[in-house]
């Protein structure tokens, strides 16, 4: 990989096991991304799911859980294919550093640190973007999720109706009641 490296903390569809992965896997099979291990936010924030089961964090630090999710070591090139799937140039998520620590650790790590769950680095998130996300925390009644974990709620944008847009979908979501 690229001695340039991004750390990226996921938390929703990218993880193993949900519907996005794959992409994630793609970018280890070209040496584009590294597996590093679960992490957890240092502080709460609200993660919530919208319409289709899209989850968003929101960048509401404080208010929340602390929200368990997996962190990567992405190059510039992985970095730009994640960005492109969470559509950062057109306002659906937002990219921004967030503060995690390592929810396990190997025998060897562990007893190399004196136990516990390790030191907290800086990695980014893609938190919803600032033009809905509050609004999406207010919608749910301001309860979230400490992890994503229901793969069965998500709809693949494939599945999803025809002439749905994401921002006026999630818009929609937010203004409901």
């Amino acid at each position: 990989m690229a001695s340039h490296q991004s750390l990226i903390f996921t938390y929703g569809t990218l993880k193993k096991g949900f519907a996005n992965h794959r992409v994630m896997q793609d970018l280890i099979g070209s040496n584009d991304a590294v597996y590093l291990g679960r992490y957890s936010t240092e502080r709460s924030f609200p993660l919530v799911c919208g319409p289709y089961g899209i989850p968003f964090l929101v960048n509401l630090p404080g208010q929340g859980h602390r929200v368990s999710g997996e962190l990567y070591a992405v190059s510039p090139r992985g970095l730009s294919r994640v960005d492109d799937l969470e559509g950062t140039s057109v306002g659906y998520y937002e990219r921004s550093t967030i503060r995690v620590h390592r929810l396990e650790q190997s025998d060897a790590e562990e007893n190399r640190s004196g136990g516990g769950s390790g030191l907290v680095i800086a990695a980014e998130a893609y938190f919803a973007h600032r033009s809905y996300g509050e609004d999406l925390w207010r919608r749910i009644g301001r309860v979230g999720l400490s992890e994503y974990a229901d793969t069965r709620k998500y709809v693949k944008r494939a599945d999803r109706p025809k002439g749905w847009t994401f921002i006026e979908g999630i818009r929609t979501f937010a203004s409901s009641n």
